[in-house]
């Protein structure tokens, strides 16, 4: 499995075993927003600021190709679904293993919505994508989430654990999960998980304390790294954020020196 650990290595650093990835998958899912319209100056504001990889749909994998500047790890999104859905949860295989082999790709990714309606479908979705993935040896990303009419908090620490670990059992290289809200519960994730664990950044955030936070307690939680979107790609310097977020993960820094260089950087 040679090309799968090279291939890993374009994802999580080979030197501190953690990951900042910015998915900007967003854009089948709400349409063009904020900060992924100029989709390739974005990639290039990531890219600076030392992203390790960033997560986007195959058609704009060619308009996304910098052809210079600094590079950064490709992670191919599989699955998919519009906000103006019936069931927006509903999640539905739009591209594959083999088309991402042949788009360049370091890796994949697959959204699944435990809790669902069509759990069954998603699951069923996964455990595909998990054995294709083996066969080629590349990387898979499984962005698992609890989202139903059966889920009251979707935070819910028991919930996460079960997801964490569903995805794992099925084939996962990583796993991106919600962040729990405390180092101590979100331990209980990363403990109950065999694979690397990321956070997800979810809903845009206030101030950027609020995200350093988020991050510096899934690190020492034991996290593996983050998995930020909304909170990277339309802060108002993604650039300057993303290598904020990167002395926490890589560097074990505090919040507050994070945050002082980002703010003297400005």
């Amino acid at each position: 499995m040679i090309g799968k650990r090279i291939r890993l290595e374009r994802i999580i650093d080979r030197i501190s075993g953690k990951t900042v990835i910015i998915p900007m998958d967003h854009g089948v899912t709400v349409g063009p927003m904020a900060g992924l319209i100029r989709v390739q100056e974005t990639i290039k504001a990531v890219a600076m600021g030392g992203a390790s990889a960033i997560v986007i749909h195959k058609g704009l994998v060619e308009t996304g190709h910098r052809r210079g500047g600094k590079d950064v790890g490709l992670v191919v999104h599989l699955s998919a679904s519009t906000r103006i859905a019936p069931n927006p949860n509903s999640k539905t295989m739009v591209c594959t293993v083999e088309e991402a082999i042949k788009l360049g790709a370091d890796g994949v990714s697959i959204h699944v919505n435990l809790g669902a309606e069509d759990e069954r479908s998603m699951l069923n979705d996964l455990g595909h994508v998990g054995r294709v993935a083996m066969e080629w040896g590349m990387p898979l990303l499984a962005m698992m989430y609890t989202r139903g009419p059966r889920i009251k908090n979707e935070y819910d620490v028991e919930l996460l654990k079960h997801a964490a670990r569903v995805g794992a059992e099925l084939g996962a290289d990583i796993v991106k999960v919600p962040y729990t809200g405390s180092v101590e519960s979100f331990s209980e994730v990363v403990e109950g998980c065999p694979v690397p664990v990321v956070i997800a950044g979810g809903e845009k955030m206030e101030n950027d304390q609020d995200i350093l936070s988020m991050v510096k307690g899934a690190m020492d939680a034991g996290g593996a790294g983050v998995s930020i979107g909304r909170n990277v790609f339309q802060h108002k310097d993604p650039t300057k954020i993303v290598q904020a977020i990167s002395k926490l993960v890589h560097h074990g820094s505090m919040v507050e020196e994070a945050l002082k260089d980002l703010e003297e950087k400005r």
